[in-house]
């Protein structure tokens, strides 16, 4: 069984997709969805509501589980001392904790924990500060801290879950067309994305997803970070 999470569009729509292909059982979790699939369910919810995460509850199938935690959000693009309301603790909750709320939610009911794949979409901005952005890489440096840690502590227990912070690369998606819609004094950067939209270097929703299967495919070496420009 599969969880995906942010289905409704974009790189969660794409893996759901990919995995049904591939005869898998999904369940999309988020506020919307347009999968139509027999193998297919959906669980309604606003991950950046922490009343709704902590009320979530459903019951997790017997056999191997693997969540991937795919929805995020940018947020404003803009200089922290620019904006007239920081939008960091919304950021956070949807990038940061939400994926970790629900990692501890399915893994504490799985039986047999070495079963278990936790895949934690994150990004390269997690690992160096991209101006205006600031909300956005500090909930993916955050959300690697946390993949790590939760790695780290099941091996002290002695289990063995699988845990991936995977780098997805830069794709053709709802987010890029807001990073490209900021203007340059909001964003200094923006000319770049930009002219990679332009140069059509992007990947598309679907390659990233066959890369993220290709490498959850692979015999797993006990490494949290990946990079899908890689694989």
């Amino acid at each position: 069984m599969y969880y995906v999470t942010g289905v409704s569009r974009g790189l969660g729509k794409a893996i759901a997709l990919a995995l049904l292909e591939k005869g898998h059982a999904v369940t999309g979790i988020g506020r919307s969805h347009s999968i139509e699939h027999s193998s297919f369910t959906f669980i309604l919810c606003d991950l950046g509501d922490s009343a709704a995460m902590d009320q979530l509850e459903f019951p997790v199938p017997a056999g191997p589980i693997t969540l991937i935690n795919n929805a995020g959000i940018i947020g404003e693009i803009g200089r922290l001392s620019e904006q007239n309301s920081l939008d960091l603790a919304e950021v956070l909750a949807v990038n940061t904790v939400a994926p970790t709320v629900l990692a501890t939610k399915i893994y504490n009911q799985v039986s047999d924990k070495n079963t278990f794949s936790l895949v934690n979409i994150s990004s390269g901005a997690a690992n160096r500060a991209i101006p205006s952005w600031a909300a956005y890489c500090a909930s993916k440096a955050a959300l690697n801290m946390l993949s790590e840690a939760f790695f780290l502590e099941e091996r002290e227990l002695g289990f063995s879950p699988k845990v991936y912070a995977v780098a997805p690369g830069v794709i053709d998606t709802d987010m890029q067309g807001q990073i490209r819609n900021a203007s340059e004094e909001q964003f200094s950067a923006v000319q770049n994305f930009i002219d990679m939209k332009a140069n059509e270097v992007l990947f598309s929703a679907e390659e990233a997803a066959r890369k993220l299967l290709l490498l959850l495919e692979k015999p797993y070496n006990d490494t949290v970070f990946s990079d899908l420009r890689t694989v």
